[in-house]
This record gives C-alpha cells, sequence and structure tokens, in this order.
C-alpha cells in the first residue's frame, strides 16, 4: 500500500491540537505523508511552519470538505492511502433543552461533513485498489449517558453508518475502522463550555439548577481531568494499526472507561447499566 512516490499519504482533520495533532506528527515521522487540516487558517499557519502539509478544511462547510479533498489528491497524484476523519464538539445540556438548530449544527460538524470527506476520497481508493477510512468515534458511540444527548446521537449514527460503510465494502481492500475512546486530555472541555453557553439557556430550562451543576464541572475540566484519561498518543497507538495493518479491526478500544462499558453491555442487565451511566 504505497503511493508512486514510495510514502504512504494520509489526510487527517481537526489537526490544530489534541488527537488529530498528536497522529499528524507521530505519523509524519513513520514516513508517511501527512496531510494535516484545520478549521482555522492561522492553525494551518502554525502547522505548516513546524513541516507539516497544512490547509483549511471546515466540516460545517461541505464544499471546503470536498475543496481540501481535491487539494491532498492533487498534491498526490491522485492518490490517497488513508483518511483518519476526527475533530468534533459536544453540546452539553439535557435534550428537552436542545435548540434543533443546535442538533443541526452538531451533525453538520460531527456526521455530515464526514460523510462529504468520505465520500470524496472513496473513487480514488477504488481506482488505486486499496484504502483505509479511519473514523475517531467515541464510547458514547455505543453507550448514552445523561446530557450529552447531541453528542451521542452524532457518535450513534457515525457508528451506525461506519457499519454500514464496512458491509458496502465488503470484499474490496478498503478498510473501514472506528477508534472509540473515552477521556483524552484535549481541548474537549473548553470547546463543549463554548457550545452550552452558545445554545442553552439555562433560565429558560425546569432544570436550571442541574445545567448550573454542568457548566460549573465544565468549567474546572481542565484543572481536574478524569482519572482515566489518557494522552492522545494513546488514541495515535491505534490509528498506527488500523492504517498499517494487513489485518485492520473494524474497533478499537481506548481507555479504561471504554472496555469496561463494552463488557457491561454484553454482561449486565439493562436496568442495571441504566443505573451506573446514570450517574455520570
Amino acid at each position: 500500500m504505497t503511493t508512486t512516490t514510495g510514502r504512504r499519504a494520509i489526510l487527517i482533520t481537526g489537526c490544530s491540537s489534541g488527537i488529530g495533532l498528536d497522529a499528524a506528527r507521530t505519523l509524519a515521522a513513520r514516513g508517511w505523508r501527512v496531510f494535516a487540516t484545520c478549521r482555522k487558517q492561522e492553525d494551518c499557519d502554525r502547522l505548516s511552519a513546524e513541516g507539516l502539509e497544512s490547509f483549511r478544511l471546515d466540516y460545517e462547510d461541505e464544499g471546503s470538505a470536498t475543496a481540501a479533498a481535491a487539494e491532498a489528491l492533487a498534491r498526490n497524484g491522485g492518490r490517497l492511502d488513508a483518511l483518519f476523519n476526527n475533530g468534533a464538539y459536544a453540546i452539553p445540556g439535557f435534550i428537552e433543552d436542545l435548540p434543533t438548530d443546535a442538533l443541526r449544527a452538531i451533525f453538520e460538524a460531527n456526521f455530515f461533513g464526514w460523510h462529504a470527506l468520505t465520500r470524496a476520497v472513496l473513487p480514488a481508493m477504488r481506482t488505486q485498489g486499496h484504502g483505509r477510512i479511519v473514523q475517531c468515534s467515541s464510547v458514547l458511540g455505543f453507550s448514552a449517558v445523561r446530557w450529552r444527548g447531541a453528542y451521542v446521537a452524532t457518535k450513534f449514527a457515525l457508528e451506525g453508518y461506519s457499519d454500514a460503510l464496512r458491509l458496502e465494502l465488503r470484499g474490496l481492500p478498503i478498510h473501514v475502522s472506528l477508534i472509540e475512546p473515552g477521556p483524552i486530555a484535549t481541548r474537549f472541555n473548553p470547546n463543549a463550555l463554548a457550545q452550552f453557553e452558545r445554545w442553552i439557556d439555562p433560565d429558560a430550562s425546569a432544570r436550571r439548577g442541574e445545567l448550573a451543576q454542568i457548566a460549573a464541572r465544565y468549567r474546572r475540566g481542565e484543572a481536574a481531568p478524569n482519572r482515566f484519561e489518557l494522552p492522545p498518543a494513546a488514541v495515535t497507538r491505534k490509528l498506527i494499526h488500523a492504517v498499517e495493518s494487513p489485518r485492520p479491526k473494524a474497533r478499537y478500544y481506548v481507555t479504561t472507561p471504554t472496555y469496561v462499558v463494552a463488557a457491561l453491555k454484553r454482561l449486565a442487565p439493562r436496568a442495571a447499566l441504566d443505573w451506573l451511566m446514570a450517574r455520570n
């Protein structure tokens, strides 16, 4: 699985920080040609200054996603070995308090943009006869918790979408994998707080006291990390297997909570699992 230049090439989204940035740096160090995309031009400029190939890709703009795919393919002679769809945000809050426009916005960023980019690279992968599509999902892609309903909905959708895509590509040398992290040390909490303040009106909620607690929890997120939290490198290790192994897995668990919740879903009664997840 090599390009005409002998270097494998990957397009990675959400590279301004966290998982995407670590993945871009690590794969570049392993000899991959990395197209490290970001939503903001200033972040692209920063990555370019450190030697990465970076250009804009904004999931909320389908034209941006398809243009970025075209740019990566043009730079690499029409070939792309792998795509790592990464970069999503949450809107903390109870489902009853979520404006419909908030759900539309988060699905654009966390799901529809990923679909547009996947569609844009698949023809090249078919033509070249191989490819890897890796989706950064979450433990919340297969188990729901309270007041993360918007994020949970996008990740459940991504899981079903990826499973269907994997089945549709069965028999072709194009593999689809899901990475399902639990808590990872990124800017996820500050970004979630910004979305909460944008979309949620605590004064209009029947649960304003609980919403105040949610906001406080996110505000202290960086000062009090989850004890199970791992660095972004834990995700990158699974990504490396997904794009380099001759037999990539359909799913990769990352962090203790993901393994525990997956086991409980197989073994625990529904009522017991609901009791546990409602405590988070």
